[in-house]
């Protein structure tokens, strides 16, 4: 990396190296039996340098080649965006620990073990279930080294654990599923086969479909997948230096409801989205999205930053072949004070949703979303009353979150990436299939 960088300082003004390498290993399951276990590695570096103001960029995964990344990011240059940052310099960072060395202690075997026992819990629930999944062991390695001193390096471990199972009976298809995820090795299968026995449970029965303007309660997997996209398109700086964010003009205004909180946190201990600093070497910080329903900040990275006169929040975000974007990176949704039960009980007649399918449908950066129910129960008369299918929800984020009902006061971690309650919305368009 040192001599990349030497070469690239000789011929450009400013000049950053990125390197990453990855050892990964995956027990991937089918039709309720062992696949295959599969391990692979992957390395490569990253040079991203400015001559004449101008951005030039290049990639490979070659172990020498240094002549040529440089030339290759020197012809890039003159059609590259024109520099508005400087590369950040040596800096004091946060500790935060990603990294657990007994996670490569893991055996293949014991990854097999642990995802078969998952798969056979749930069965034993639901004999009939075809299940599918996997177990996923990763290390990841990353360095940044820069020309103006900047350098920051570190490790990080991922453990994974996921399940996905379809019940078939006639032309009913009935589909849950579960993972849980850690910078530490998994061992209890129970959280992830208790919430997918917890779906089969409440998927029993198939009532039908309600209809019309109604209450519905989204469960912390369908908060993830269903209303936070439209949030983290709203608060990325550069669509709000585009200005196509609706959330754009609106910092510091009141457009949700006071009870809804979002940071972006990536400082916390042994999640895997966390990490001391982004992927440009800005120290990461945690950055309030939505105070009390009020627009509190938007995320950056050096660039958009810099073209927005403002600091980088800490939130460049990329992979070995892209520059940096602003991405957010663990996001967490604070509690409030309602359990499930109390909104459950609340409704007379209504829908809980776990998954939408296609709920990125519409204008997204407005805030719409539309999907079919994938995973979802009808509530009646303050309980669950069964399964629904052929039905639809759809809104409108911004509408929705300016008064709900309630947010529930026990979150969880969905993906690594989100921790959420449940959150109740009073009124969403619901319609049904003849």
């Amino acid at each position: 990396m040192e001599e990349l960088l030497k070469q690239a300082e000789k011929v450009a003004e400013e000049a950053e190296v990125f390197a990453v390498s990855r050892s990964e290993t995956d027990a991937v399951f089918e039709t309720n039996r062992l696949k295959q276990v599969v391990t692979r590695e992957t390395s490569g570096k990253a040079l991203r340098l400015i001559k004449k103001g101008r951005i030039g960029f290049s990639a490979s995964n070659r172990v020498d080649g240094a002549k040529e990344l440089v030339n290759m990011a020197l012809e890039m240059a003159p059609f590259g965006a024109e520099a508005k940052f400087e590369f950040p310099s040596l800096e004091a960072y946060t500790k935060v620990e990603v990294y657990d060395h007994k996670i490569e202690k893991v055996t293949a075997e014991q990854m097999v073990e642990l995802g078969q026992s998952l798969i056979d819990r749930i069965r034993a629930h639901s004999p009939e279930i075809i299940c599918q999944g996997g177990v996923s062991r990763n290390t990841i390695s990353v360095e940044i080294l820069n020309s103006r001193g900047g350098h920051a390096t570190y490790k990080k471990s991922v453990f994974s654990l996921s399940v996905e199972g379809v019940l078939i009976r006639g032309t009913d298809m009935l589909f849950v599923g579960d993972s849980e995820s850690s910078c530490r090795p998994i061992s209890d299968i129970n959280t992830v086969a208790a919430h997918t026995i917890e779906q089969l449970e409440r998927a029993k029965e198939i009532a039908p479909s309600p209809e019309g303007r109604l209450p519905v309660i989204f469960t912390p997997l369908g908060v993830a997948s269903t209303l936070m996209m439209p949030i983290a398109m709203g608060i990325n700086g550069k669509t709000v230096l585009q200005g196509a964010s609706p959330l754009g003009h609106r910092k510091g205004e009141q457009v949700f409801d006071r009870r809804l909180t979002i940071r972006d946190d990536p400082l916390m201990q042994y999640r895997p989205a966390s990490r001391f600093c982004d992927d440009e070497g800005v120290p990461s910080q945690r950055t309030l999205l939505i105070e009390k329903g009020v627009v509190a900040n938007f995320i950056y990275d050096l660039q958009t930053a810099a073209l927005a006169g403002t600091k980088s929040t800490g939130n460049g975000s990329r992979s070995l072949a892209s520059l940096p974007t602003p991405s957010l990176s663990a996001v967490v949704i604070e509690e409030g004070d309602t359990s499930f039960e109390d909104m459950v009980a609340d409704i007379k007649d209504g829908l809980v949703v776990e998954e939408l399918m296609g709920a990125i449908m519409g204008n997204v950066l407005g805030g719409d979303f539309s999907g079919n129910v994938l995973l979802g129960y009808r509530v009646k008369d303050g309980k669950l009353a069964g399964r629904v299918k052929d039905t639809m929800v759809s809104g409108n984020i911004y509408e929705a979150l300016k008064d709900v009902a309630a947010i529930g006061n026990k979150a969880r971690w969905v993906g690594g990436m989100v921790l959420t309650p449940h959150i109740y919305c009073p009124r969403l368009a619901v319609s049904a299939k003849k």
